[in-house]
């Protein structure tokens, strides 16, 4: 087989490329290591920024999106039993749109199938070959045979699990990362959400969030120790908590009812470097991983999309290297910033045992600040209502 451009994965990130791509009349295929069913089985992030919603309306992807999506204007921080709305319309005439990556995949998945995008599913034992030199090629197995795939480029778009990484030199690349010492036990309820826009919580006890994917489908988490078995919290227990974590007038109006999925989620921050060796380029969770409290993971993955394929459609209209040669680069100025949020917020929300009662005065005055300036809501609001893709 051949194709100008071999994707690896078959996610959002892969998805978009293939699609963006494809309009502008490049070849790619994919290769996906689970079946359709599998990655749209997968719960993951519901907050679009601006400007992602940007792009994906203009390309084309953005209909279902635009009639179903819920657009808030605003979030809440709780802490000291108040309530502080941070208004991004006002701040920054911003806002963010709660549409989950399923729904989003499935999307992407139809644009594909219109368009008849090659998506090869289920492929094991997945290599990549020659990125630094002038014939890259991918071999996989597909239905117990071995699959030779050449191409021009490679995109690694499969995750922080994936193989693409691996295949840069370690002597030429870089991690950095923290793990953190907590994770988020959440769980999925066919109930009301308790707010029409989502509640931060900093509370003696831990973090808590109040989010939703619908208006009868809320999600909620509770900051807890790594160590923690999730038989031994019953629903009645979660919700008894969530309420001792949050201000009384949500507390007391919260709708419980059993949940349909509970889990936890550990919490790192995570970046790789270079996001390119010779025709390898990353996208995505393959290079940066980020904790959930900034709602940054997906949209990181989108910016990255935006930007590779603008440089590989430069290189196949005008022959211009350009802005592949310079796309790690130039992409990773985004990534520190968006990952210096997400841990400034992580930081301020979250309860720091190491820190002691010190931490936690340090966080509330922090907290007592941002209600008082507007010129650090503003801050708060351009981060996380989105930064430029470009």
């Amino acid at each position: 087989m051949r194709t100008q451009v071999a994707i690896i994965g078959g996610g959002p990130a892969g998805s978009l490329l293939s699609i963006l791509l494809g309009q502008a009349g490049i070849e790619s295929v994919i290769v996906e290591h689970r079946t359709r069913e599998y990655v749209l089985s997968r719960i993951r992030a519901g907050v679009l920024e601006k400007p992602s919603v940007e792009g994906l309306d203009d390309s084309g992807l953005g209909e279902r999106m635009q009639r179903e999506g819920f657009v808030h204007r605003g979030i809440n921080l709780a802490f000291l039993g108040r309530l502080l709305r941070i208004d991004f319309d006002d701040l920054v005439h911003g806002s963010v749109t709660v549409y989950g990556q399923t729904e989003l995949q499935k999307d992407l998945y139809h644009a594909l199938d219109m368009r008849a995008g090659t998506i090869l599913d289920e492929a094991d034992e997945v290599e990549l070959h020659d990125v630094g030199g002038p014939s890259p090629y991918v071999t996989f197995r597909s239905h117990g045979e071995i699959v030779r795939l050449d191409c021009e480029f490679i995109a690694g778009c499969d995750g922080s699990h994936g193989i693409s990484r691996d295949s840069i030199p370690a002597a030429l690349s870089r991690t950095y990362e923290r793990t953190y010492p907590f994770g988020w036990l959440g769980i999925l309820s066919e109930t009301p959400p308790v707010s029409g826009e989502l509640i931060y919580a900093n509370h003696p006890r831990g973090f808590a969030l109040c989010s939703m994917r619908h208006e009868n489908l809320s999600r909620y988490y509770l900051q807890c120790d790594l160590e923690t078995n999730i038989g031994e919290w019953p629903d009645q227990r979660f919700w008894d908590e969530l309420r001792l974590r949050l201000p009384d007038e949500p507390a007391d109006t919260i709708v419980i009812g059993a949940s349909i999925e509970k889990s936890i989620t550990p919490l790192r921050s995570f970046v790789f470097e270079p996001m390119q060796h010779g025709n390898l380029f990353l996208a995505g969770d393959s290079a940066h991983v980020m904790p959930p409290t900034g709602a940054k993971g997906l949209n990181m993955a989108i910016a990255d999309v935006f930007l590779l394929s603008d440089a590989l459609i430069g290189y196949y209209r005008d022959g211009t290297k350009d802005g592949l040669d310079h796309y790690s680069e130039t992409a990773l100025r985004r990534v520190w910033k968006v990952i210096r949020f997400s841990w400034w917020m992580t930081g301020l929300m979250h309860r720091l045992e190491t820190e002691g009662e010190l931490g936690q005065k340090i966080q509330e005055a922090e907290l007592e600040y941002l209600a008082s300036s507007r010129a650090a809501q503003t801050a708060l609001a351009e981060n996380y209502t989105g930064l430029p893709l470009r």
